[in-house]
């Protein structure tokens, strides 16, 4: 019904439909409520207008029934729209178990994308109908913000840090990839194609689509190559502290603080080592700031991640 009206794109997520029911619900309420403020008011203008100069109105004492009455009804309408939006966002935000990993680098003026397989795309991505993708996203220059009108997710991808959302596509087709941040000049070229394909299909362009080193395979070259294992390692007296099966876990630091291993901790960990030193451990780790870049990063978050406690190997 609505396919073709432009204030309605296609929804074509898991999350869309409850997402639009909450926008709907509230402007509904804010219709309602306005048309009936404005009706009041015409009405009570001409019921209650003055008709002669000497003219006064009668005084009326308050009516508390009255004032609990129209208190209670706007604070359940408002306390409906608070929990729906509460699980509408909670559900949004937590991915399934069975998320596929997507890694995003928004730069001035297009997106970069990578597969848990190693595939690389710019501007495009090609994901499976009805699988979960995560999307791990940072910015290396301005605020960017990846929109996808059709599946009701839009999320700020921001320079220093790393942000993350979800979607599960629920029908195939072609959809619009947009930065819904102004980033520049060239803003408006900023935009991108989601391909929501069948399995199958999405099986055959990943087998046709050239397959570089996956971000897990290219973070444990890079830990190597900078010599990360010389300092955390297994091995007796080593100098940083052992990073197989950290992530996720708790740090105690230095100062007494506890933070948590994250992404975020890593990346500043790498660019800003002296900034949070772990606990037992001298501040010796030398900065990476300038000699790697925001994927090589992401590269080395994915290593990390993939690290197994038996032995640090990755899986």
């Amino acid at each position: 019904m609505w396919q073709d009206f432009p204030l309605f794109p296609p929804s074509a997520s898991t999350n869309s439909g409850a997402i639009d029911g909450i926008y709907l619900y509230l402007i509904l309420v804010s219709v309602f409520f306005g048309l009936l403020i404005a009706g009041l008011i015409v009405f009570f203008s001409i019921r209650y207008r003055r008709r002669h100069a000497a003219e006064r109105g009668a005084y009326i004492h308050g009516s508390v029934p009255l004032e609990i009455f129209w208190t209670s009804i706007p604070l359940g309408i408002a306390m409906v729209a608070f929990a729906w939006g509460a699980v509408v966002y909670f559900d949004a935000s937590k991915p399934p178990a069975d998320v596929m990993d997507v890694y995003v680098t928004g730069k001035q003026w297009m997106w970069r994308l990578q597969h848990p397989q190693g595939q690389r795309e710019i501007n495009d991505l090609h994901v499976p109908i009805g699988q979960p993708v995560r999307l791990t996203m940072t910015s290396e220059d301005v605020i960017h913000s990846f929109f996808i009108p059709a599946f009701r997710m839009k999320r700020d991808v921001l320079p220093g840090r790393y942000t993350e959302t979800w979607f599960e596509a629920t029908k195939p087709g072609e959809y619009h990839i947009f930065c819904a941040e102004y980033c520049g000049a060239k803003h408006s070229e900023m935009i991108g194609t989601i391909y929501v394909l069948e399995p199958e299909e999405y099986e055959q362009w990943l087998s046709g689509a050239p397959a570089g080193e996956t971000p897990v395979a290219a973070g444990a070259k890079l830990f190597e190559a900078q010599r990360c294992d010389t300092c955390h390692g297994t091995q007796s007296g080593a100098r940083g502290p052992d990073l197989a099966g950290r992530f996720g876990t708790g740090v105690r630091l230095d100062n007494g603080r506890n933070v948590v291993f994250d992404e975020a901790y890593v990346r500043e960990s790498i660019l800003r080592p002296q900034s949070k030193i772990s606990a037992g451990f001298e501040p010796l780790m030398p900065t990476y700031e300038g000699q790697i870049g925001e994927e090589q990063i992401l590269q080395i978050i994915a290593y990390l991640k993939s690290i197994a406690d038996d032995g640090g190997k990755a899986q």
